[in-house]
């Protein structure tokens, strides 16, 4: 189990790595923050979610036309998954690694709510910020990993969620803090923090996802690579994520 003293150390490297190239990561990880405002009621909660998978597949069909097709239905779903991972579970992070503690992710507090400001997307989830309980590093890396784990079955049985895409996605998440900076400091160092950080995570999250070094227009910089597919590429105008490994050569070229 990590230690609390390990836990924290992570956290001054972080901190340090920036510091050596005259960034503030206080104030980088404060931009990072950017919450939305939940603009109507929400549908349900994840916790709601968790115990009744039905509630998803039925707001998916509802949501998006093409979900009765199997392919595409899976392919929402994935992306729905990689949504929560990237728009709860990612802020969290940055916030432990900006405050040294972070909020407890609740499920009973994460809700998916209908918006009208992305058309193509027309729910997101949302994090009530109110009644927080608030974890030390430890504590919060051992219950998110529980976390994590115990949610696998539901996305992986009900949604059809790959291991690849439901891991790989979580990788992301728990990465967060590192996608920041991830062309403003030396990517070698970057890349070797991110990497240790994820292999305290005792699940399949460290395995689905690679920091390595990078050109991109003349200037070397670190990106994740996942190494599950989200199939987003499958949905109208969804392309391929920057972070693709399995679709490589068709992102970056």
């Amino acid at each position: 189990m990590v230690a609390l003293e390990e836990a924290t150390q992570w956290l001054a490297d972080y901190h340090q790595l920036q510091a050596r190239h005259g960034l503030d990561g206080t104030a980088l990880l404060d931009n990072a923050l950017t919450p939305a405002n939940r603009e109507q009621p929400p549908l349900f909660s994840l916790a709601q979610l968790l115990a009744n998978p039905d509630l998803l597949q039925r707001q998916v069909r509802e949501d998006y036309p093409d979900a009765d097709h199997p392919r595409l239905r899976k392919a929402r779903l994935s992306v729905l998954h990689q949504s929560l991972a990237l728009q709860i579970i990612g802020p969290l992070v940055i916030r432990l690694f900006r405050d040294g503690s972070s909020a407890a992710l609740d499920p009973r507090r994460v809700f998916l709510c209908p918006t009208t400001s992305t058309p193509a997307d027309p729910s997101r989830w949302q994090y009530a910020a109110s009644k927080q309980e608030i974890l030390e590093p430890e504590a919060f890396i051992r219950i998110l990993n529980e976390q994590m784990q115990d949610w696998y079955g539901v996305f992986r049985q009900h949604f059809g969620v790959s291991p690849g895409a439901y891991w790989s996605s979580v990788g992301l998440a728990l990465g967060a803090p590192y996608s920041v900076v991830w062309n403003r400091v030396n990517p070698a160092e970057l890349c070797k923090q991110a990497d240790s950080w994820l292999a305290q995570f005792k699940c399949e999250a460290n395995r689905y996802i690679d920091w390595i070094p990078a050109e991109f227009g003349q200037q070397w910089c670190a990106i994740p690579q996942r190494k599950g597919c989200c199939l987003k590429y499958l949905l109208p105008g969804g392309g391929y994520c920057g972070t693709c490994g399995i679709y490589r050569k068709e992102r970056i070229s």
